[in-house]
């Protein structure tokens, strides 16, 4: 068996893999999101560490184990979370800033913008000016941490995202992989290793930083201690490269889409490394071993499940997230209102950190049920507005996307020229697919087959299987995608004229979200 530890914006969950890829069993537990002021998100890094032990020992108990009955551990994060701690004592100087943190949005954000060094961040690293990676939260750290800068420099602070954190704890090494590595804004795309000039540029000192190593490989990471004893670490892969790796979308064109505190699509490029011109990330997708890096086009969208959250914390308008389907599904439409979850300012394709929330559109005929189904229909839309991005990039690549066969299974085609509207299927994963209402309105809502694999928990199936690769438990590429398996497909049911005036009006609702200081 394989253990992966899943350790996402929510929470942390471990699941136990056996070398079909089928789960034996899992174990889960939530952590706090802590919120001291308007625009700052963060987590106690020392309770995922906890967590992180419990789930592990919890899953192993269910399935009446032991670490020895393991044959590896692979790891998968949150990504742009950042945070420092002790190199010595191992305690965290200050909570983890989460990847929906926008403290640093008006002031080095801003700076950089207006300084012009954009463009340069962009060419070395694939990525614009936001608040949504780590450099400028870990610049924050440095800077308003008592003492941290000059520890720093002392040699006695380290810093990393979880997925280092986590292997920090386990096995005593201080590494990440290409996946989490980039997205830290400091680290260039073509050398896989971190710039100089970055380094420079966000004022961040090289050493405390780990080392880059493959996503999946046999040594890199160690062997654990603790509640893995003896158990080898062999794979780690950001959250949303890791779902494109468990939905066996490993040749250029290949498409998914992750729904879960935010939303996350991204299109395999292979080993060519493409530059947006629609407002989506370039990013390493994988590197297995010493083979060629494969890298990925990135459409992020900060607020998807999270809006259902706040439907349920902040509102108190549903009890649990699976009251949303039949809530939403008893009216036909929202009334007239559309919902802009704009809560961490909006990211692909508009990536605009000023941006607020929005609900708009009210009247008195407006329900619960309608808001609760704009809640829905908003996911659903940054979706499109992010495939509708993507469908235009994969022009660019040269890469054609999947095809729904007549017996429900994809099936890659030749490579060639695509049209934008080309795409004829997206792959989907994350907690929130078992809404089939969802799922139907997202397919209705981009006039496209949405399907849906059996195995939904692709991102903890994919850092197993870069572990289980490193190991020879697979033994490539092919045999993961012979493993890969079809659950459901939803097909469209709207027609173009429904189609076409919604989403119209959604982007007279994000006008509105963009421009909510002068309305």
């Amino acid at each position: 068996m394989i253990a992966a530890i899943d350790s996402g914006t929510t929470g942390t969950r471990c699941i136990l893999f056996d070398e079909t890829g089928r789960i034996v069993e899992s174990a889960y537990a939530e952590h706090q999101q802590i919120y001291p002021r308007p625009g700052y998100v963060e987590h106690d890094a020392e309770e995922i560490w906890t967590n992180t032990r419990g789930v592990v020992g919890a899953a192993l108990a269910k399935a009446q184990c032991h670490p020895a009955d393991l044959l590896a551990v692979g790891i998968t994060n949150q990504r742009e979370t950042i945070m420092l701690w002790d190199r010595v004592s191992g305690k965290p100087l200050h909570r983890a800033l989460v990847w929906q943190d926008t403290r640093t949005a008006d002031t080095m954000c801003a700076h950089l913008q207006a300084t012009g060094a954009e463009d340069m961040i962009r060419e070395r690293t694939g990525l614009p000016v936001a608040t949504y990676f780590s450099a400028t939260k870990l610049a924050w750290l440095l800077d308003n941490v008592a003492g941290a800068r000059q520890a720093a420099h002392r040699g006695e602070v380290l810093a990393g995202t979880i997925d280092t954190w986590l292997v920090w704890n386990l096995t005593g090494r201080h590494v990440t992989d290409v996946t989490n590595a980039s997205r830290t804004q400091l680290m260039h795309l073509h050398t896989l290793e971190w710039d100089d000039e970055l380094l420079r540029l966000f004022n961040i000192p090289r050493a405390i930083l780990p080392d880059i190593v493959s996503s999946s490989d046999a040594h890199a990471y160690g062997i654990a201690t603790g509640v893995l004893e003896g158990v080898p670490v062999c794979g780690v892969l950001g959250d949303q490269q890791a779902a494109l790796f468990g939905q066996a979308c490993t040749a250029p064109g290949d498409v998914k889409n992750t729904y879960g505190t935010g939303c996350f699509m991204l299109m395999n490029t292979g080993p060519q490394i493409v530059s947006s011109r629609h407002g989506l990330l370039t990013t390493p997708a994988y590197r297995i071993g010493n083979l060629p890096t494969a890298y990925a086009l990135e459409g992020s969208v900060a607020i998807a499940g999270a809006a259902v959250q706040w439907l349920r914390d902040n509102l108190g308008l549903i009890q649990h997230a699976s009251d949303t389907e039949t809530i939403a599904a008893s009216v036909s439409d929202t009334g007239g209102a559309y919902f802009v979850p704009a809560f961490s300012g909006l990211f692909a394709p508009y990536w605009d950190a000023t941006a607020r929330g929005a609900l708009v559109g009210l009247t008195r005929y407006v329900t619960r049920a309608h808001i609760v189904r704009a809640t829905l229909e908003a996911i659903c839309y940054q979706t499109r507005d992010v495939l509708d991005a993507m469908r235009m990039d994969a022009v660019d690549v040269g890469t054609n996307p999947h095809r729904l066969s007549a017996t429900d299974t994809l099936i890659v085609p030749p490579n060639t020229l695509p049209a934008p509207h080309e795409f004829a299927a997206l792959k989907v994963d994350g907690g929130a697919t078992v809404n089939h209402f969802l799922m139907q309105l997202q397919a209705d809502i981009l006039g496209l087959p949405v399907v849906r694999p059996i195995i939904n928990e692709t991102t903890a199936l994919g850092a197993a299987y870069a572990a289980g690769l490193a190991v020879g438990i697979w033994s490539d590429l092919d045999e993961l995608k012979q493993q890969w398996r079809v659950d459901k497909v939803f097909t469209p049911g709207w027609d173009e004229s429904r189609r076409a005036s919604g989403y119209h009006g959604w982007h007279k609702a994000i006008e509105k979200a963009i421009d909510w200081e002068s309305r």
